[in-house]
């Protein structure tokens, strides 16, 4: 019987204009083997246990950083009479990029060569305890630019562990069997991240790439767990959710904007893939978000 790891799609904020989620937990048991289709980074604050990803495995140890890429399988273990406490924070890649320039921190995803995750010393864990405790402050209060400052608070939680890791840094088992695989995966991703609002098709990637349209479509399928067509849908609509919630933009607007070249097209797949109408996904939203005020 073959095992397939959960594959989880959705966190709190993720159809928003901030899709990031950041949380303070405690794994008594560890967590079950799982990947997703949005970044991840971790901080071990307290405990001990270790972490799997893509079959290779590294200790969590209070000061122990880890960013897990897209579609990385990871697990985590908790040691026997122990309690792992870690910050966890998902967010979208498209925080990772910059308006106006081609790859913003998109770099991070690409240096597959290095390893994921790295051990703070003294120093360097008081600093990024200090940015990562004043980034989950910031997420929980009501502050004014509030969305600004997680986006600010991220960049350079992320940007120094890049920094920290780069010092010495050997790679790792999971460097070596990713860094191969993924070399012309990421690239891939990233385009049709950026492009997806236009018109893209297989074709388009497959001459840009130099690839067959049916390589690229594996790549896709491997790396993603879905083909093109599902994954620009995924992408659109995600677009569109967090158009519909956070401006006034009217429905036909929204279609144009996230890439569909008709109203009836996006209405259709909107409703096969969430279940109701986008007019009605706004004012149910709006209807939460009025009661949790």
């Amino acid at each position: 019987m073959t095992y397939i790891p959960d594959y989880l799609k959705t966190y709190p904020n993720m159809n928003t204009s901030s899709p990031l989620h950041i949380s303070l937990n405690r794994l008594y048991h560890g967590f079950r083997p799982h990947r997703h289709d949005f970044l991840e980074f971790s901080y071990v604050v307290d405990g001990r246990g270790s972490e799997s990803i893509n079959d290779a495995r590294h200790q969590m140890l209070p000061g122990t950083f880890t960013f897990v890429l897209p579609y990385q399988v990871h697990e985590l273990f908790t040691e026997p009479g122990s309690t792992l406490v870690l910050y966890n924070c998902m967010f979208s890649m498209d925080l990772l990029m910059e308006p106006g320039q081609e790859d913003g921190l998109m770099d991070l995803i690409e240096q597959n060569a290095l390893p994921p995750f790295v051990q703070l010393s003294d120093s360097e864990n008081e600093k990024m305890k200090l940015l990562i405790e004043d980034m989950y402050q910031e997420y929980t209060g009501h502050e004014p630019w509030r969305r600004t400052m997680l986006q600010v608070r991220l960049k350079e939680i992320l940007a120094c562990f890049d920094r920290y890791r780069r010092k010495g840094a050997i790679p790792t088992e999971t460097a070596k069997q990713t860094s191969k695989s993924n070399a012309s995966v990421w690239p891939i991703i990233h385009y049709i991240h950026r492009h997806y609002q236009d018109e893209l098709a297989l074709s388009d990637l497959a001459s840009r790439f130099s690839l067959s349209v049916s390589r690229i479509s594996e790549v896709i399928k491997q790396t993603t767990g879905q083909t093109f067509v599902h994954f620009l849908h995924d992408l659109r609509l995600r677009h569109a959710c967090s158009l519909l919630v956070s401006t006034d933009m009217n429905v036909a607007e929204i279609a144009l904007e996230v890439g569909y070249g008709s109203y009836k097209t996006f209405s259709r797949i909107f409703r096969e893939t969430k279940g109701i109408v986008p007019k009605a996904y706004r004012k149910m939203k709006l209807n939460q978000n009025t009661h949790r005020d």
